[in-house]
């Protein structure tokens, strides 16, 4: 999927080394078709889809007075137009199952504004809101709909701001862990909220910011 720093064959490749069996589709989520075909082809490979993940994204960083057109339909179709659609799609199959766990991948912009970054901000306030929209409806029948927002991770999208020394330092400040978030640090929230553990949790957005909203 767009936004993934992993190639897909060498996704599947080490997926498959564990004995799972696993397919590896690759496009661009901003594009509708794809969104359409990705769900499709899953279905075709194992029969169902018991758990979406919806973790595409990308970030472009102007101030809001010169942030681009482009820069804003972009940011839109991966971040936000792609959580509408792949959780429709595969929606649709969990509704007619009666059950499948729907996780969405928020942020901290879900609940502030940030800084240079109105597309994201505008795209993941809007991915809080799908999710709490998709839940109201879908509770009552088996899926349940939930969101994980992470604070400030140490990855690809948070790049400029951890080699910015001002920035980085304002940051960590401000978190009361006292560190930058690794990816293995959501594992816990995911597990959760794709288990059964969760059965009776809907349209709730899991922070895992090492306490940066309490501040």
């Amino acid at each position: 999927m767009h936004g993934s720093s992993q190639p897909p064959a060498d996704t599947q490749r080490r997926v498959a080394e564990t004995g799972v069996d696993c397919i590896a589709l690759a496009g661009d989520v901003g594009d509708a078709t794809v969104c359409a075909r990705l769900v499709a082809d899953t279905i075709t490979h194992f029969g169902a889809i018991d758990i979406l993940v919806n973790n595409a994204g990308i970030i472009r960083r102007s101030p809001a007075v010169d942030h681009s057109e482009e820069d804003w339909q972009a940011i839109i179709n991966v971040n936000l137009s792609s959580v509408f659609r792949l959780t429709q799609h595969a929606g649709r199959h969990m509704i007619a199952k009666g059950r499948g766990k729907i996780i969405n991948i928020a942020s901290l912009l879900t609940f502030q504004g940030g800084i240079t970054v109105p597309s994201y901000a505008a795209a993941k306030g809007g991915v809080g809101q799908l999710t709490k929209a998709f839940a109201n409806e879908w509770a009552s029948k088996g899926v349940n709909v939930n969101a994980i927002a992470p604070g400030y991770f140490a990855t690809d999208n948070t790049e400029a701001l951890q080699k910015n020394p001002e920035r980085s330092r304002q940051i960590l400040e401000r978190i009361p862990a006292g560190r930058w978030g690794e990816p293995e640090d959501l594992a816990g929230a995911a597990v959760f909220l794709a288990s059964a553990a969760s059965n009776y949790v809907h349209g709730h957005i899991l922070v895992v910011d090492g306490g940066w909203l309490n501040r």
